[in-house]
């Protein structure tokens, strides 16, 4: 199948207009202006991207990933698929330890089978200072143990775990982590400057939601934001939604960082889903124009996103270049996360694309070669 657009972004470069050749499951070639014979497909005007990657994500559909079943994971899965998300992770809150271990094991078969891309756990070894939507009572210091629990648990499908370097234990469990082959990101953390640079030279190598739920900024003190945007290996994800972050932060992170900058959801329960009163993990939520807060403190947790949404903010609202949040949204996570043959429109990665109209909504979602 040849795909012809008015535009395609690859992400490495844009092509105006462009095509695409597509054979089973796999991109074969790509290229500019006309294509080689004629298409089969014709998108004048729609700019053709690759599918996104979202590296946290939460829930979506009404179902989240906390409750560990394969019909929860599918519809969270289906419903982000439907929004341009082709490869997606799915977050952990934080929980029990045995609650996580069950979970866990759980969604590693899907990770298996192919619905999941991996698992993120987000707790529980996070700062009570900042605990935004996790449950106070269960966050704990990280002991070599139970790290080591959860890691097996997960049968190679861990990616990514996040945790306050600052807490007791905190440095080792960012090295135990790493030497799993696992990324470590700062994140729910009270850490200092020099703690988070501590871990960054330990091997973290993320920021989790920069600037949320973590010290901010400050001249004299300026804390883990300054350490992840200065360190030259560092990503940074942004929840580019308008209540997690001001556009201008948004602008100040990615221009910053455009090849270290992912766009992340961290979507709940509710995001293509109706407001209503939801929980994420043990937590109750109350979603009310669209905005996710808990119900007892009204904090903010999570977000109602969609990937598509995301990219429309950073582009249309914060201001940046299509092809620098396109990037953010595909190529870069697939890069944080080491995973192959996603991200980008490229001979032999997976035909996983999006078509987008001039007010860049989803039109139509390729996955693996097929429409969806």
């Amino acid at each position: 199948m040849i795909i012809t657009a008015g535009r395609v972004v690859t992400p490495a470069r844009v092509f105006a207009p462009g095509w695409v050749h597509v054979e089973g499951e796999q991109v074969t070639d790509v290229g500019p202006g006309a294509p080689p014979r004629p298409a089969d497909v014709e998108l004048q005007g729609a700019t053709v991207v690759p599918g996104y990657v979202d590296a946290h994500v939460h829930g979506g559909g009404g179902a989240s990933f906390d409750t560990g079943t394969a019909e929860a994971a599918e519809t969270v899965a289906a419903v982000h698929l439907a929004h341009g998300t082709t490869t997606i992770m799915a977050s952990l809150v934080t929980d029990t330890t045995a609650e996580l271990d069950r979970s866990v094991r759980e969604l590693a078969k899907l990770a298996a089978a192919g619905t999941l891309a991996g698992i993120h756990l987000e707790g529980p070894w996070l700062s009570p200072k900042h605990a935004g939507a996790h449950d106070p009572a269960l966050l704990a210091d990280p002991k070599p143990a139970e790290v080591d629990r959860l890691v097996e648990a997960a049968d190679g499908h861990l990616r990514m775990v996040t945790l306050a370097p600052e807490l007791t234990g905190g440095l080792d469990a960012v090295r135990r982590v790493t030497a799993a082959g696992i990324v470590a990101a700062i994140g729910h953390t009270d850490a200092s400057y020099d703690v988070a640079r501590a871990a960054l030279d330990a091997g973290a190598g993320v920021g989790t939601h920069l600037f949320n739920a973590m010290r901010g900024l400050h001249h004299r003190e300026p804390g883990p934001g300054a350490a992840l945007l200065e360190h030259p290996d560092a990503y940074v994800e942004l929840i580019a939604d308008g209540a997690h972050l001001h556009p201008a932060v948004v602008r100040l992170a990615a221009r910053a960082k455009p090849h270290l900058t992912v766009l992340v959801t961290d979507a709940m329960a509710a995001a293509g889903a109706e407001d209503g009163d939801y929980r994420l993990g043990p937590m109750r939520v109350q979603v009310r124009g669209g905005l996710a807060t808990l119900a007892d403190t009204g904090a903010i947790a999570g977000s109602t996103l969609t990937m598509a949404a995301a990219v429309r903010y950073a582009v249309r609202v914060a201001g940046l270049p299509i092809e620098d949040v396109v990037r953010a949204a595909t190529a870069t996570p697939a890069a944080m996360l080491g995973l192959d043959r996603v991200g980008a429109l490229r001979p032999g990665y997976f035909a996983d694309l999006v078509v987008l109209d001039d007010a860049l909504d989803v039109t139509r979602v390729m996955r693996r070669g097929r429409w969806v």
